[in-house]
């Protein structure tokens, strides 16, 4: 016969029940769920079917109360930072007065490409340029580059066209 889940006494049955109703965080509702079937005996595989985790998860959540108490069941999602940023906000700073200042060392317009270029010198190693247009987009700009001309259009007609207000007929 498979052995339940040991669970440690940090919380009696009828505080984790409450914890598990009043908790605003659904993640952190369904971590005292899974926690308080199992100390109500549930086995592994039938917590992780009401709860809809896997079998593994479920034994990694009692492991964690057990080791770490309630705070442990916490989302550890919201502790995450996420990475750091490629340049600093000196840099940054540099990098938006070079782009309103200064075309780019090799000519045209600033692009993703062009950016995450100048910012692989500054940081010392190569920076892919889907980085570059994240920094673009962050600082404010966005692609703008003119339509294309039909090849068969009639420069004339559209002038004239733009020539006249609305309601008046063409000369």
């Amino acid at each position: 016969m498979a052995r339940g889940l040991y669970v440690a006494p940090h919380l009696g049955t009828e505080e984790l029940k409450r914890r598990y109703q009043v908790a605003s965080d659904p993640v952190e509702r369904t971590h005292y769920q899974v926690v308080h079937l199992a100390q109500l005996g549930w086995r592994s595989i039938e917590i992780a079917e009401a709860s809809g985790y896997s079998v593994i998860w479920v034994r990694t959540l009692v492991r964690r109360y057990n080791e770490g108490g309630p705070e442990a069941l916490e989302d550890q999602r919201h502790h995450n930072p996420g990475q750091p940023r490629l340049l600093s906000a000196e840099q940054e700073a540099e990098l938006d007065h070079l782009l309103r200042s200064a075309p780019p060392p090799d000519g045209g317009l600033w692009s993703g490409p062009k950016v995450a270029r100048w910012i692989s010198q500054q940081i010392g190693r190569p920076v892919d340029g889907v980085r570059g247009w994240e920094v673009l987009v962050r600082l404010g700009y966005r692609l703008r580059r003119p339509r294309r001309r039909h090849t068969e259009s009639d420069t004339q007609a559209q002038e004239s066209f733009q020539a006249v207000a609305p309601g008046e007929t063409p000369r």
